[in-house]
Order: structure tokens, then sequence, then C-alpha cells
């Protein structure tokens, strides 16, 4: 029992071997349930040390790089055509009043997103197709595309 006790002092600290004690583990005299139950509680205890790696392996692995997620909103493409859904008026952020006016647009890559309608006054209804590009609206939150004026159903600024 004192081999054992002078081996659980070396892998354990104290506290944890009083632990094992008040429980029974230790006076059951069953060393590999002992070695188990101490072999856990250390991996347990020491899971957030990682070895660091060596300079062969950073020289093999080459640098870690990390992969962000594609911010483009029409997934790299310059102009995109989609359908109108809904019009709607936004308004911007805080020192900013206004009516802003959008569309709710599926595009033809399948997603659906609020396109900005830039200039004064306009004639889209549900249904009208719309060419939109990339360009944010900068005081309305989630607005990452503009309609453009002139191509398909929607009309130049009328002067």
């Amino acid at each position: 029992m004192n081999f054992l006790r002078e081996k659980l002092s070396h892998l354990v600290s104290s506290k944890t071997y009083s632990m094992y004690r008040t429980v029974g583990i230790v006076d059951t005299g069953n060393y590999s349930a002992v070695k188990h139950a101490v072999a856990g509680s250390v991996n347990k205890d020491c899971s957030w040390i990682r070895g660091m790696a060596s300079l062969y392996q950073m020289h093999r692995t080459g640098p870690h790089i990390k992969t962000r997620p594609p911010r483009q909103p029409l997934d790299g493409k310059p102009f995109a055509k989609g359908v109108v859904l809904k019009t709607l008026i936004k308004k911007p952020k805080k020192p900013n009043s206004a009516n802003r006016k959008c569309v709710l647009v599926r595009l033809s890559t399948g997603k659906e997103m609020v396109a900005y309608i830039p200039g004064i006054g306009h004639n889209l209804q549900e249904h009208n197709i719309v060419l939109c590009r990339v360009g944010r609206c900068q005081d309305v939150p989630g607005v990452k595309i503009r309609c453009v004026r002139g191509k398909y159903d929607l009309s130049h600024v009328i002067k």
C-alpha cells in the first residue's frame, strides 16, 4: 500500500490524492483501477496544455492562414439580374433622417436581398425586373446592393 501511495503522490497532487482516498479508490488494492482513475484526472487537469510544433513541423505544414467567410454580396460578379418581390422604405442610422427607397429582390443567384434605388422617384412594382450592382447604402444597415437606373423595368431619373 505504501508503494501505491508513493506512485500516486508522484502522479497527482496531494489534493487529488486526498480526494481518491476519501472516495475509497486507493484502499481497494486494485492498482489498475487506481492507475486509470489517476490517468483520467491528469488528462482532464492538463487538457489545456498543448505541445508546441517543432520547426520542422512548421516548415512542413507552412504558415497557418485563417479562412474567412466570403463577404461579396453578388459572389464576385459585378451585376446580377433580379425580380422585385416588394418595395420597402427603410430608415437610416442615427444622425441621418430620411426615407430611403429600397426593394426586396430575388437575384438570379437565388439570394433574396434588399437593394437601394438611387435618385428621386421610381416606377418599380412587384414582379418588375431590375439590374443590381454592388454598392452599399452607408447609412442603411443590411443594404449592400443598388439598382441600376435605365436598365430593364427601372426607368431613368425624370428631370
